[in-house]
């Protein structure tokens, strides 16, 4: 009986590489020359890489003797690549862009609310709100296993680097599909030591004779950072932390007072509110995800729970009177 053909044989002599040939090139060959051209350095390369200098040394004179060309031109100011290295390179792009594009399309079929899902998320929404959310997911659906990276930066969902980024935005990536699920408020919070049990701060020029708690140099991208620039609040602001965290626990100490998000100040004692929500500090809540993955079943249960659990509270985030 005639065997049925496989539709992805290759033609003759087509493999990548042959056992004993000289010129023969390894998937990971192209990974290496990206990241030599990527960081300019072998240093750089490593670091990617997640290797030592010299592996990555030893790896590129290894490349460029089995294809007989030179990659990389050598100087003071590092590596820079040769037209044969930029061609490497740029396939070296195009093979990781159908990469990740396969894997997000093959993820896409699952159909099953089971598996991995990784989630980006800040400091302050993974202990002010999240955690119990997320705690309940799981006892929802223990097959799907939450692996969760707290960071300020939106991770490249592109490449995998997370499956789902929830976290405060008024300018969501136009590449990434989600939804808005609420608006988080902020207002101004001081502790009980520095302002008082009941202060009377009627204005804003009374609030800028106190001093301030603000954002450090990785927050520039909240709202917050440019609503205390147009208040004047500079000169009073000798204290900066680069998480939302950070300034709460300044605010909590009696450092001076600060922006703080309503749902994270309010449950704090040692804090008295001191304004109303500020309507330029509003900022959305989103759930965001690649379009590649908004079907897989996993993460569209995280998506759907993640509204229904956490829209019914819109008036205490928003920083409303209930």
């Amino acid at each position: 009986m005639e065997q049925s053909k496989s539709t992805y044989q290759r033609p003759r002599g087509s493999k990548l590489w042959s056992p004993g040939s000289p010129s023969k090139v390894h998937w990971d060959d192209f990974e290496t020359v990206l990241a030599i051209a990527e960081t300019g350095s072998l240093s750089g390369a490593a670091r990617q890489l997640k290797v030592n200098h010299a592996t990555v040394f030893r790896r590129i004179g290894d490349i460029e003797k089995r294809m007989g060309v030179k990659l990389f031109e050598r100087s003071r100011r590092g590596y820079r690549p040769t037209q044969s290295g930029e061609e490497m390179a740029s396939a070296a792009l195009r093979i990781e862009e159908e990469v990740m594009s396969a894997a997000r399309r093959v993820a896409g079929r699952d159909l099953k609310p089971a598996g991995a899902v990784w989630i980006t998320t800040t400091d302050s929404l993974l202990a002010g709100l999240m955690s119990p959310l997320l705690a309940e997911f799981r006892r929802q659906y223990p097959d799907i296993t939450l692996d969760i990276a707290v960071s300020h930066q939106l991770f490249n969902l592109t490449k995998r680097e997370a499956d789902v980024a929830i976290r405060p935005t008024n300018n969501p990536p136009e590449n990434l599909v989600g939804r808005r699920v609420v608006d988080l408020g902020m207002a101004v919070y001081g502790a009980r030591s520095l302002v008082g049990d009941e202060p009377v701060f009627e204005t804003m020029e009374a609030l800028r004779q106190l001093p301030w708690v603000g954002p450090g140099a990785h927050l520039t991208d909240l709202p917050m950072f440019d609503w205390m620039i147009d208040q004047n609040l500079e000169d009073q602001c000798h204290y900066r932390v680069d998480s939302v965290s950070g300034i709460l626990a300044g605010a909590r100490a009696g450092i001076g007072v600060a922006a703080l998000p309503c749902y994270l100040a309010s449950q704090k004692d040692d804090l008295v509110q001191l304004t109303d929500p500020v309507p330029e500090l509003t900022v959305g809540l989103w759930v965001l995800m690649h379009p590649d993955l908004r079907d897989v079943a996993r993460i569209r249960c995280l998506l759907d729970f993640m509204t229904e659990t956490i829209r019914p509270q819109a008036d205490w985030l928003a920083g409303r009177p209930l």
